[in-house]
């Protein structure tokens, strides 16, 4: 009786063991293919959504913002909630940074740029709160380009003329994002 409680007990961990093995093996494959999808260039028409964001990382790196932005805006209206988020957080960090390099020459240019990245981060706090980077990036966003009341608007208006809101006139504002 305790041998063949002793070689069903094997029997069943040796089961366990080889269903962990299988599993893991699955794993390593899938890990291999959007490797291997990363690797190849990860062209916008790719299957795999990884494959996507490498190639939306890639062209933001390169410079090249507008297909960037387009490439960012496919991911958010895609299915994994995971690169929906850092979609937006990187789309707001591509807004933000544009705005930056406006510098102040072109402030008019700079502000709707800063809207938009604070848009994206508020966006991607909606879906997840404790997302420090994009609260500490919107923090800096609202420090460029503050909010203002729409009745101290009309005030100021009124009263004397607009303040100038330019990246550059801030006091101990650092402009690095995370």
């Amino acid at each position: 009786m305790k041998r063949l409680t002793l070689h069903a007990l094997f029997g069943g961990t040796a089961l366990v063991c080889a269903a962990f093995a299988l599993h893991s093996l699955n794993a390593l494959q899938e890990a291999e293919r959007v490797n291997a999808a990363i690797t190849s260039g990860g062209a916008p028409e790719a299957a795999l959504p990884e494959a996507r964001f490498a190639h939306a990382l890639s062209l933001n790196r390169g410079g090249d913002s507008e297909t960037a932005t387009r490439a960012w805006k496919a991911l958010i209206a895609g299915e994994r909630a995971d690169l929906r988020q850092a979609a937006r957080y990187n789309l707001g960090n591509l807004h933000l940074r544009e705005a930056l390099a406006q510098g102040e020459n072109n402030v008019s240019d700079a502000l709707p740029l800063i809207e938009l990245a604070k848009q994206r981060y508020r966006d991607a706090l909606r879906d997840r709160p404790d997302d420090w980077e994009a609260r500490y990036n919107l923090e800096r966003a609202l420090w460029l380009a503050p909010e203002i009341e729409s009745a101290a608007v009309a005030e100021d208006e009124d009263s004397q003329a607009p303040r100038e809101r330019v990246v550059t006139t801030l006091q101990g504002v650092r402009l690095d994002l995370p």
